[in-house]
């Protein structure tokens, strides 16, 4: 799998995440100071990271950033994106079912390595649901995403 993982800090939770994607071999790709250590504004970080996802060339994107907030709303600015916030496997596994969520945010501050973990292993497992009130409410969901860039 194709996967964009960015973060504006470079933490022990992101090193976390990227080793068990690597052990994994999935194809991924680092962005923002995951990439070269460097600090970056987080706005720049997120729409770099899901931008991928976005023009198809990934197939899902992890992004960081200290609360997930602020790296959720940039994200959800990129048309295509939608991305969420998820701070325990469970909500991870209901955005992809409900709300075929294609980035998964996470808190740095929040978020413990083995929290992480199971989070990004339960998002990258459940299924987009496929049942008429998911697809429905996805495809409304869509329809909204008609202005911006």
């Amino acid at each position: 799998m194709k996967i964009s993982v960015g973060s504006d800090l470079r933490q022990p939770v992101t090193d976390a995440v990227i080793q068990w994607l690597a052990g994994r071999d999935h194809d991924i790709t680092l962005v923002g100071s995951l990439a070269d250590g460097d600090e970056r504004e987080w706005v720049d970080v997120s729409e770099a990271t899901v931008r991928p996802v976005a023009d198809g060339t990934a197939d899902t994107a992890v992004l960081f950033c200290w609360s997930g907030t602020g790296a959720a709303m940039a994200a959800n600015k990129v048309r295509g994106v939608r991305a969420a916030l998820c701070g325990d496997a469970e909500t991870a596994r209901l955005a992809r079912t409900f709300n075929h969520a294609n980035v998964l945010v996470m808190s740095m501050r929040a978020t413990s390595p083995a929290v992480a973990l199971e989070t990004l292993e339960a998002y990258l497992e459940e299924p987009w649901g496929e049942d008429a009130f998911d697809v429905r409410n996805v495809t409304a969901l869509n329809r909204l995403d008609v202005t911006g860039p």
